[in-house]
């Protein structure tokens, strides 16, 4: 066999990555429920078969699935000494969902200025969990650790800030903590069809049910650090991973109300394929931007079909619609509908709080995205073909 997948397989054992993560916490064993170990399982057999992962992404991907194992029985072990933890309610997050590239983190990070949100940081939804040594009250360690991983990833794929603004320190997706479940889309990293075809016939309360776990550590914590946004009465959510699952979304979470954004899939999809190639490149020696192209077009497509169906079920009020060209043009005003859809007065110094980030954060700050649609297998004739019934519904009515 080759020298290199066998490397490849030696690294990614799902029984030595469970063995590393007890050795890591000090022998814990208890990981909590779901289907973690049947994900493991399949994700670390399609890494070691499918994804060419080179010997750098290879340690660096044991690494990620270490420290998720590791989280999760620091997680169990705090909920065991802890059991006051799970009776905290979480109902009821405002939940930004749209494609990729539609303006969500804009809205998220804006909204997240009012300290009325709970929202994660990029180094909370990375280290959810106290290290070793760490005090709930000074995750320093923790910060430092995200800083450092945002800095290296920033030097080696430096047109990552023209896609995403990635920045330890700012609101940012729930979607690292969702993967602590395994069985959410690892190929965001990497070339793994087998994992995902086996993950779009999974049921996805475990991954919904878990991230509530999450979030009720995280705001157990926050209350223990003190500060601004300790008072917190609401969680502000947002990643386009939901488009999958609204309805797990809003019965895990009964009274969520969730703001939809949209902007034309043409101009979301290819945008989105260049980033998943571009983190792609971490892992793996020269992965093919088509491969990578096809899979996100087909994932977006589903995830699109699985929100319209969704949406047809519930009830009408749980939705707010926003275009990407008014939350670029008028993003105060949007906040605004975002605030009475929520029910939430927009105080003085919300709206304050507000325009001071727009005032440091507009769009024009960041380079523009580069990138050939071309490149990725993509035409506008089958992007307009694929997603026809999505811009039927949420564009052409909208001009």
């Amino acid at each position: 066999m080759n020298t290199a997948i066998e490397s490849v397989k030696t690294l990614l054992n799902a029984d030595d990555l469970i063995a590393q993560a007890s050795a890591r916490t000090g022998g814990l064993t208890a990981f909590g429920d779901g289907p973690y170990r049947e994900a493991l399982d399949v994700l670390c057999a399609s890494l070691t078969g499918e994804a060419n992962l080179s010997a750098r992404g290879a340690a660096m991907m044991r690494e990620k699935l270490v420290g998720q194992l590791a989280n999760r029985l620091v997680v169990e072990d705090y909920f065991r000494r802890h059991p006051d933890i799970a009776d905290i309610e979480i109902d009821d997050p405002l939940v930004i969902v749209g494609l990729p590239r539609t303006g969500t983190t804009m809205l998220q990070r804006l909204l997240a200025a009012d300290p009325r949100f709970h929202s994660a940081a990029w180094w909370e939804t990375r280290y959810p969990a106290p290290l070793p040594g760490e005090t709930l009250a000074a995750p320093t360690e923790r910060i430092a650790r995200a800083q450092a991983e945002v800095a290296m990833m920033i030097d080696a794929i430096p047109q990552i800030l023209s896609i995403h603004p990635l920045d330890a320190m700012l609101a940012d997706e729930e979607f690292m903590l969702m993967e602590h479940s395994f069985v959410c889309a690892m190929d965001s990293y990497a070339n793994v069809p087998t994992y995902t075809a086996w993950l779009a016939r999974q049921d996805l309360t475990p991954v919904y049910t878990y991230l509530k776990r999450m979030l009720q550590f995280l705001q157990w914590q926050k209350a223990r650090r003190g500060g601004a946004g300790a008072g917190a009465s609401r969680w502000l959510l947002k990643t386009p991973q939901h488009l999958h699952a609204l309805d797990v979304l809003c019965r895990v979470f009964p009274r969520a109300q969730v703001v939809l954004t949209h902007r034309d899939p043409a101009q979301t999809i290819p945008s989105m394929a260049s980033m998943a190639h571009t983190l792609w490149q971490m892992y793996a020696d020269d992965p093919d931007p088509r491969v990578v192209g096809a899979q996100w077009n087909a994932g977006m497509a589903r995830a699109i079909g699985s929100a319209m169906g969704a949406r047809d079920t519930l009830p009408a009020e749980r939705f707010l619609d926003v275009r990407f060209e008014d939350t670029v043009a008028n993003p105060l005003g949007v906040a605004e509908a975002v605030y009475a859809f929520a029910g939430l007065p927009l105080t003085d110094e919300a709206r304050a709080a507000i325009r001071d980030w727009l005032a440091r954060n507009g769009r024009e700050k960041r380079a523009a995205h580069d990138y050939s649609i071309e490149r990725f297998g993509f035409t506008d004739a089958q992007l307009a073909h694929d997603f026809a019934a999505y811009r039927a519904r949420h564009l052409q009515a909208a001009h």
